[in-house]
């Protein structure tokens, strides 16, 4: 049985959540009715990013999990760390960084692993492309999360199961976002790299 989570951890859930409602995002969606997936959130703009998605996967019933490095776990940060949510890997360890979140995965029987595709704040678009080899590598759909600062909208879109063709599957990822917020640029960045990688990959054939 694990243990209850410690008084600090449940005052910070508790200032994020009440922050979360003082900001007041309204949310489009649903929980997706799986019990383990990885949420893709994007675009990633602003530090109250954090604070949405603790309130809006609260709303949703949905327990976030995030990846840190594991010097991050240590005492006495050990279980406030955990506590959060938090799931802790080690680059140094021969098993790669994939690998050690697929076995987490398979060791739990509920868990939604929360990654920002772009990286940071001020990415142009691009994504990169370790959210996809995990879902991939534990066997978890991908859960597309937005949120509009401007107009304080967000919300989760439907579960997309990863093919192994990762340029289809991440143009059906862009035009989920396409829909949400079609004038948003980065969207537009990412949709233009899945054109791009497909270009490539029809020359590969060619030659």
């Amino acid at each position: 049985m694990s243990s209850k989570p410690t008084l600090l951890s449940r005052l910070v859930r508790r200032v994020l959540i009440a922050l979360y409602r003082w900001k007041g995002w309204r949310l489009e969606g649903a929980h997706p009715g799986v019990d383990k997936f990885v949420i893709a959130g994007a675009p990633h703009t602003s530090n109250w990013d954090f604070v949405f998605f603790i309130g809006a996967t609260h709303h949703f019933g949905i327990t976030p999990s995030f990846v840190g490095k594991h010097t991050l776990f240590k005492w006495p940060l050990t279980r406030f760390m955990r506590d959060m949510g938090g799931v802790a890997v080690d680059r140094s360890r021969r098993a790669g960084y994939v690998e050690q979140v697929a076995e987490e995965f398979a060791r739990r029987d509920k868990l939604a692993l929360v990654v920002a595709p772009e990286g940071t704040r001020s990415s142009d678009g691009q994504w990169r492309s370790g959210f996809y080899h995990i879902a991939m590598g534990a066997d978890v759909p991908i859960v597309p999360a937005w949120v509009d600062n401007a107009t304080m909208r967000g919300g989760l879109g439907e579960p997309i199961v990863p093919s192994g063709d990762y340029r289809a599957d991440l143009a059906r990822i862009a035009a989920f976002y396409r829909t949400v917020l079609p004038d948003c640029p980065r969207f537009e960045v990412l949709e233009a790299t899945t054109q791009t990688v497909a270009e490539m990959g029809a020359e590969m054939k060619d030659d």
